[in-house]
């Protein structure tokens, strides 16, 4: 099978562990804190693997409410596991919490309001004063769109200074270092794992960079008045921005041998500096456990892999 039409997998980081997400399932390794590995496998929604997710524009709109919703429980996941007692046998398991669907609800709210009032809301209104010149309001929608990359760009800096934000982002370069290998159909070992680059075209990071483009272009010619309109329109248009901003990602990674497309990808490479750092060999072996667990779920669903498509393709964070 060749890497064009493999199934492909992504996941995301999580603390002390690795979340992956496969064609039917998700996988989530996590080191415990006696040193042994903990790995969890649970079905995906049909909502994350169904029809609305080939559909073009609304496939999107799923991802980004997947990306959150997988996120979520990946992450109260490990956070269990790293409070488990370092003592504990190494074939103790804690019991784990699940969280029911109100409760994402309520976490996926909280976070989808934080992101609008620093990324979207904060921006337009540190913008105000200047709108009016060059009289039109397209310098301020575009000095906008500015003062919101600039504040990206820094709350990245800031949060990869925090220590145990700094090792989730070794476990970020890990898990795109196992997909790598995944795609190239190398062996998921060490060794083999090592020869790739923790930047990946897929990861959410370069999502969130090109919704921070698509959004400069989108807001740039919306009307700054009345101000109930101006702080709708960016609340309303964030679904429109993350649909298209997917688009792009899938097309560039469609095409990404192409030099053009190269050229127009490279300042997402770049930005993941900011978010993945070269592993241990303690990490990247996690990576691997939760490939590993991924790719053996998938398979008692073996006959539906053979339709996967491009469109399947999960996001890496």
């Amino acid at each position: 099978m060749t890497t064009e039409n493999k199934p492909t997998y992504g996941g995301q980081a999580v603390l002390e562990g690795v979340m992956i997400r496969g064609q039917r399932h998700m996988a989530v390794a996590v080191r415990r804190p006696n040193g042994a590995i903990a790995i969890q496998s649970r079905p995906l929604s049909t909502l994350f693997t169904g029809s609305l997710r080939q559909a073009p524009l609304m496939r999107g709109i799923i991802v980004l409410v997947e990306t959150l919703a997988l996120g979520m429980r990946a992450l109260t996941y490990s956070a269990n596991v790293s409070m488990e007692d370092p003592e504990a046998e190494l074939e103790d398991e804690a019991e784990q919490e699940e969280l029911g669907a109100g409760s994402v609800a309520l976490m996926l709210l909280i976070s989808l309001l934080f992101a609008v009032g620093l990324f979207f809301l904060l921006p337009l209104f540190a913008s105000r004063p200047l709108e009016g010149m060059f009289g039109s309001d397209l310098f301020s929608n575009i000095a906008e769109g500015v003062i919101r990359m600039v504040i990206f760009l820094i709350y990245i800096w800031v949060i990869g200074k925090m220590g145990e934000i700094n090792r989730v982002f070794m476990y970020h370069g890990a898990e795109h270092m196992t997909v790598h290998a995944q795609e190239h159909g190398v062996p998921l070992e060490i060794d083999s794992i090592r020869n790739y680059s923790p930047a990946h075209p897929r990861c959410g990071t370069a999502f969130l960079l090109t919704v921070m483009v698509v959004a400069i272009v989108v807001f740039a010619f919306i009307p700054r008045d009345p101000l109930w309109w101006l702080v709708t329109s960016r609340i309303i248009f964030i679904p429109v921005i993350a649909a298209g901003a997917y688009e792009i990602i899938r097309m560039s990674s469609r095409y990404s041998d192409n030099i053009l497309v190269s050229l127009i990808t490279s300042p997402n490479l770049a930005l993941q500096k900011l978010t993945t750092r070269w592993p241990d060999d303690d990490q990247i072996e996690v990576a691997i456990a939760a490939m590993k667990q991924a790719l053996e779920s998938d398979q008692e669903d073996q006959p539906d892999l053979s339709d996967s498509t491009e469109e399947d393709q999960p996001r890496t964070l």
